[in-house]
């Protein structure tokens, strides 16, 4: 009688033992996926899923479906180092003589003035490359279109050329510090986004990725906005695309007004 006396108390804590086990992870999971998550001042969770990848430190979408119909690599242009050496002086010569017909849109000196992009210190592989996008169709734009098409390889070395070796009006930051957007500095790792700095210059430049220090803020939003809607596919592995489309609006603003804060007034 003793010994059945004995199990059954056994079995009695036992149970309660593993009672106790069961509601501490219950506890613990709600604690852990749920209330400390919900804490943080940015914190944006659609659901339980969100809140178990934010407290694992994971990313809760790899990839949006809504641009799954988009080509993934929609560019023909192959970026080499070769690219980005600096051209000879005929070559620059020629390329200024051609560029009487941007001046409209891109200013006398490769500033502009309205909405359009400076091309002033533009990388040269990175004019050859939009131009050579547009010239076979991968990006849209009426104007850039039409004079693209009626360029030839050679043109096109030459232009990039001429505005490589155009002085910028506008240098960018030697430091970057706690007061840059947090996009720019650090990026989002939980949204896949990768700082602005990674690639566009402050920490590491990447061949093709243009200099935006200066650019009008209207075409940093509507560049930013093209690539956030799948309007705009010519970047190569949708670098852009998957960097843009978590951005919110109000996040985009930030980014343009961050790098367009040295850019000219209008008119001036």
């Amino acid at each position: 009688m003793r010994e059945n006396g004995f199990f059954a108390r056994s079995n009695r804590w036992t149970w309660i033992s593993v009672v106790a086990l069961v509601v501490l992870t219950a506890a613990s999971i709600l604690i852990g996926f749920g209330l400390l998550p919900s804490a943080q001042a940015d914190f944006r969770t659609q659901g339980l899923w969100d809140s178990i990848c934010r407290a694992a430190g994971v990313p809760s979408k790899w990839l949006d479906s809504s641009d799954q119909k988009s080509p993934v690599v929609s560019t023909s242009v192959v970026l080499v180092p070769e690219m980005a050496k600096q051209a000879s002086s005929a070559s620059v010569g020629r390329g200024a003589t051609l560029a009487l017909n941007c001046t409209m849109c891109h200013g006398a000196q490769g500033m502009s003035r309205s909405d359009a992009p400076n091309l002033a210190g533009q990388y040269p592989e990175v004019i050859r490359k939009q131009l050579l996008d547009y010239k076979s169709g991968n990006r849209a734009n009426p104007i850039m279109v039409a004079l693209a098409t009626s360029l030839s390889e050679e043109n096109i070395i030459d232009l990039a050329a001429y505005y490589a070796t155009l002085p910028k009006a506008r240098t960018a930051p030697t430091t970057y510090d706690e007061s840059l957007p947090a996009l720019v500095r650090v990026g989002d790792p939980m949204r896949n986004i990768a700082p602005c700095i990674s690639c566009h210059g402050g920490v590491d430049q990447k061949l093709g990725a243009p200099w935006l220090e200066g650019m009008p803020k209207q075409y940093l939003v509507d560049q930013l906005h093209a690539f956030k809607e799948g309007r705009r596919r010519n970047d190569g592995q949708q670098q852009m695309r998957n960097m843009a489309r978590p951005m919110t609006t109000e996040e985009i603003d930030a980014v343009a007004t961050f790098y367009a804060r040295k850019a000219a007034p209008a008119g001036h």
